[in-house]
């Protein structure tokens, strides 16, 4: 095995099929194909059709990737896959690919933590992580402030949201003022023709007596959309661009306020911001503003590295090898609400048993 590990990554916890080759901390190739046009008819994610989508895209995708690295599949050093969480039959599909290329190319298999994976892609973009390292995950089912000494084995939740995750709210606003699926560019888009300080919308869980890092977007979306139901029962024009402005500030305020706070708190001088909602422009710029008014360094992917993708799942994988973490079995299952705490998922057998494992594990 060369000094710095070459893994192939395979994400399917949504409605993207990811699959992304490192070296280390060496990106090499990242493949993705989405199935998100064919959900926009439907205004949000099918289940049943993300997996289908994932089980005629997992092979060529795979296949591109490995055209992109300028590998073979046999200089692999291991096969990483997001064993959870995300939703359950898309999980499935990935899983058994993975489990599969593994089987087959006797190659150790890592399952590992998406939310995790998320964190350890910023690994690509400005090397190794600081340890500890504070993370602020913003996505579609997430909203998140993590921290992880170690991020192959100790990830603890400082907070979470309590009902809408920020990147679910933008897509129901997006619904409430007619823009499509998904909701977070078109409002970035169109906020920058707007006025943030135009409507004063809510900011969930900031008072003095709620809780310091936990998040809560419930409120302000039906605040919004109560703004905006009393505009069109009125007979007014709804300032569209006004209302995107003013409720993405309410977010990412509350996001980029906690975030920071959290950092001075526990003494880390540097916060890494991922996920989907990470490539939303407004939240980038005042992060960064509060950042180096505090004195913390900020770490945020590019966008293409934010949303899902297979290369955070390879970043992760490398630095399970690169550790030594054991890897997982043939036995490994899809958990669709595997714990951050669990960044990754070893398993009961050594890998130079591997083969000693029955084939109808493979799709267990």
């Amino acid at each position: 095995m060369a000094d710095e590990p070459l893994v192939l990554g395979i994400e399917t916890s949504c409605d993207e099929t990811g699959v992304g080759i490192v070296r280390g901390t060496t990106l090499l190739a990242n493949a993705v194909a989405s199935s998100v046009d064919t959900h926009a008819r439907y205004g949000g994610v099918v289940p049943e059709i993300a997996s289908r989508a994932h089980l005629e895209a997992m092979v060529p995708t795979i296949e591109r990737a490995l055209r992109d690295a300028g590998i073979s599949a046999r200089d692999l050093d291991g096969i990483a896959v997001t064993a959870g969480p995300g939703l359950a039959g898309a999980l499935l599909v990935g899983v058994s690919a993975a489990k599969a290329y593994a089987y087959a190319l006797d190659k150790p298999l890592y399952g590992v933590n998406h939310l995790a994976s998320h964190i350890c892609v910023d690994q690509l973009e400005h090397g190794p992580l600081p340890e500890p390292t504070m993370a602020l995950l913003v996505s579609g089912g997430h909203s998140s402030l993590l921290l992880a000494p170690d991020i192959t084995s100790d990830v603890r939740p400082m907070g979470a949201t309590i009902d809408d995750a920020a990147g679910e709210a933008f897509d129901k606003i997006a619904r409430v003022l007619n823009l499509g699926f998904p909701g977070g560019p078109v409002i970035d888009r169109l906020a920058k023709e707007g006025d943030p300080a135009a409507i004063a919308f809510p900011r969930g869980l900031s008072g003095p007596r709620d809780p310091a890092y936990d998040f809560s977007f419930s409120g302000l979306k039906t605040a919004v959309a109560r703004w905006v139901e009393a505009k069109r029962n009125a007979g007014e024009d709804v300032p569209v661009r006004d209302v995107a402005a003013s409720f993405q500030e309410a977010v990412v305020d509350v996001l980029t306020r906690k975030a920071v706070r959290a950092c001075k708190d526990q003494g880390v001088d540097h916060l890494m911001i991922g996920g989907g909602v990470a490539a939303n422009s407004r939240l980038r710029a005042l992060a960064e503003e509060r950042c180096e008014r505090a004195g913390i360094r900020l770490r945020v992917p590019r966008p293409g590295l934010c949303t899902d993708n297979g290369a955070m799942v390879a970043a992760l994988g490398a630095e399970m090898v690169a550790r030594n973490r054991p890897a997982s079995d043939l036995e490994l299952s899809a958990d669709s609400s595997l714990p951050v705490t669990d960044p990754h998922v070893p398993g009961g057998h050594d890998h130079d048993h591997l083969h000693e494992i029955s084939k109808e594990n493979l799709y267990s």
